[in-house]
């Protein structure tokens, strides 16, 4: 059963018919109603449902379903929304758990599951392990048939939760309406269409919609990274538009286009989200990933703030978040946490804090990108082989006598550059991200790396 899948702390994923089957749902999802039963005092477990809007979803869902009420949960079915509402949702509902049926950015042939404790918050490394294990291990109890759950439906979701970000106190709609920002945005017609033109249009802005029907029928590659985001560049020029927003198809990452119909770097989010929270709340704490750029550190040192960093993914962050009682993190994917709101990386809050950050400036996304700490990033991904984890034990070797960390995978720290390669959570791949002053440093990095990984 585990075959082909991707298990890991970004939940369960697979391509569709062959690794993800109605089989592997039915079960992943009955362990989950098991374990939400086991961590709290109702007898039939409390828990949220919500997916993106890919094709394979209401197949998935109604497999989730099954799992969920023969095992007595009571399920409320939250629809096609962004994953940072589920969450949202489970806090609001005193849930004992939540499930979003999503792959993120994965393509459209693979959907996946992710699973959210009664704390809203994505499942931390143990518990994922125990619920994992039960399904190993065949440990599922299933009821009879006068245990079984009931499902209802609750749309309202999305609603509360623009309606909790116009809130914010850093948040001033008034200032933001008089700015009347034109912004344009690609949601891939993935579930950012379902909620963020409605967030956009609360903030006064006037939103011109690109993709933005929430069909699954993904207009380009889904991830959020520049060379997806042609579309959203010629429309930004085509517009004069003051800045183009691009989410992924569950809404918890965020990359912008400038005025100038630029792509920004995905890394630049977090960096401008972070630069506008801390001249708020100076000397404050910062959590992100060690993948992330090192334009978060020299924000942070201007501040006289401290940066935290932790291994990559979102339930990472958020642990040393809650921790340290940081005041912003995310990682350098486009995702924005503000524990305010709450603990999970959130699109929709990240165009609302970047849409402030520019009604407060007066200037444009261009002007506030290039006071940003300049540094140049490659990203590139290599495909696993049986040689993979000996050659990294060699490049680990050659490189012994500079700053190296082993929390995930390693990474290797120079004093003008740094680079880091590790197992992808959510594909089968791994990933090489170095950074450094010149674009020259970072692909020699990358090319020797790369060169010595890819030995046989």
């Amino acid at each position: 059963m585990q075959k082909d899948l991707m298990i890991g702390i970004s939940g369960v994923r697979g391509v569709v018919g062959e690794g993800l089957t109605p089989e592997v749902l039915v079960k992943y999802s009955a362990a989950f109603g098991n374990f939400c039963k086991s961590r709290g005092r109702n007898t039939s477990p409390k828990v949220v449902l919500g997916r993106d809007p890919r094709t394979s979803g209401e197949m998935c869902k109604l497999a989730v379903l099954s799992g969920l009420l023969a095992t007595g949960c009571e399920v409320i079915d939250i629809g096609i929304c962004p994953t940072p509402t589920v969450q949202m949702a489970v806090e609001g509902l005193r849930a004992n758990g939540g499930m979003v049926i999503t792959a993120s950015h994965n393509p459209i042939q693979w959907n996946a599951l992710k699973f959210i404790g009664s704390n809203g918050t994505f499942l931390g490394t143990r518990e994922a392990e125990k619920l994992y294990d039960s399904v190993k291990n065949n440990k599922i109890n299933y009821q009879s048939w006068s245990g079984l759950g009931k499902v209802r439906s609750d749309h309202s979701w999305i609603e509360k939760h623009i309606q909790k970000i116009l809130r914010l106190k850093y948040i001033d709609v008034k200032k933001i309406k008089r700015r009347r920002l034109k912004v344009v945005l690609d949601c891939c017609n993935g579930a950012g269409g379902t909620a963020s033109p409605r967030l956009l249009k609360a903030l006064g802005c006037q939103a011109i919609e690109l993709f933005c029907n929430p069909d699954g029928n993904f207009a380009h590659d889904p991830e959020p990274r520049p060379e997806n985001l042609v579309s959203l560049c010629q429309a930004v020029k085509k517009n004069k538009a003051d800045i183009g927003f691009a989410n992924d198809p569950d809404v918890d990452r965020l990359a912008m286009v400038s005025d100038q119909g630029v792509p920004l770097s995905e890394e630049m989010t977090l960096a401008l989200a972070a630069n506008f929270i801390l001249r708020k709340k100076p000397e404050s704490k910062v959590v992100t990933n060690i993948s992330t750029s090192r334009m978060v550190d020299d924000i942070a040192k201007e501040f006289g703030s401290k940066v935290y960093r932790t291994r990559v993914g979102e339930a990472h962050v958020v642990q040393c978040l809650k921790e340290v009682k940081g005041i912003i993190g995310g990682e350098g994917n486009g995702g924005v946490i503000l524990p305010e709101l709450h603990f999970g990386r959130d699109a929709l809050v990240g165009m609302a804090v970047i849409l402030e950050y520019l009604a407060e400036s007066e200037t444009t996304i261009t002007r506030l990108a290039a006071d940003l700490p300049r540094y140049s990033m490659i990203k590139k991904k290599g495909k696993l082989t049986k040689s993979f984890e000996r050659n990294l034990a060699k490049l680990k070797r050659k490189y012994a006598k500079e700053k190296i960390n082993l929390i995930d995978g390693v990474r290797i720290d120079f004093e003008d550059s740094w680079i880091h390669i590790r197992k992808s959570n959510t594909e089968p791949v791994f990933r090489i991200i170095a950074e450094a002053k010149s674009k020259k440093r970072a692909k020699e990095l990358v090319s020797e790396s790369l060169d010595m990984l890819s030995r046989k």
